[in-house]
């Protein structure tokens, strides 16, 4: 009862941080229809279907909730975090652009990062413009965007509170994961459901730990996910593109 306690006081203050238009962004741009590819990419989870290590909604949990809380989702997380913090001095948020592109432990995962950051940097520009992202893109130039922090940034530029957008971010990663496993494993819609109401549990603790968690202490521990990424560049017949 306290447990569920503590998540509806965390629910309703990050309801109440944010303004409506802060709010119909956050939607907007964690929304499966926000044209970045996200559809495209499966994180390695279609290597681990080929070879029959997931075939269950268990198996889908357990395998998003890893990728937020030890592998590429939580350095993500904590990038995301010190890019949102970084969004008014360009030489940080610069340097923290570039550390996120080459943190990747694959050529397939650094490609899903990028092509999404690009993707999203050039549609945002657009409809939802802000000088602060003009700003980077001509800084960066031809240079790859990590998807991450340039949601951060543009979060942070458009008043959308580091909390909320945080959780934000999280559950976009999360239901994008548990979209490509119910197309592969296959699930039913349901199961695909009851999956992220699991994550759902996960996430809170996991967005606590990466609001104070360093730059120096970043890191993965899932070795699983490395090797499924990067088999997955080699699978013979494949839906995805990580």
């Amino acid at each position: 009862m306290a447990t569920i306690m503590t998540m509806i006081t965390r629910m309703t203050t990050i309801t109440t941080m944010l303004a409506d238009a802060a709010l119909h962004r956050l939607l907007a741009w964690t929304s499966p229809s926000y044209p970045v590819g996200s559809f495209t990419y499966s994180h390695g989870l279609e290597t681990a279907v080929e070879d029959g290590r997931i075939t269950t909604a268990a198996h889908v949990t357990a395998y998003v909730e890893a990728v937020l809380a030890r592998g590429g989702g939580w350095v993500d997380a904590v990038l995301f975090v010190h890019a949102h913090r970084a969004a008014q001095d360009e030489v940080a948020f610069d340097a923290i652009s570039e550390l996120a592109t080459a943190f990747r432990g694959s050529s397939e995962t650094a490609l899903e990062s990028r092509q999404q950051g690009g993707s999203f940097l050039s549609v945002t520009r657009k409809a939802w413009p802000h000088p602060a992202l003009d700003a980077f893109a001509a800084r960066n130039g031809d240079h790859p965007i990590a998807h991450a922090t340039v949601m951060a940034l543009a979060c942070a530029v458009h008043d959308i509170p580091l909390a909320p957008a945080l959780h934000g971010w999280l559950h976009a990663t999360a239901a994008n994961l548990v979209s490509a496993g119910v197309r592969l494993v296959p699930l039913g819609q349901t199961d695909g459901q009851l999956a992220l109401a699991a994550l759902s549990y996960a996430i809170p603790a996991i967005a606590d730990k990466a609001l104070n968690s360093p730059l120096d202490d970043l890191g993965t521990a899932a070795p699983d996910l490395e090797l499924a990424s990067l088999s997955h560049e080699t699978l013979y017949t494949r839906l995805f593109r990580s």
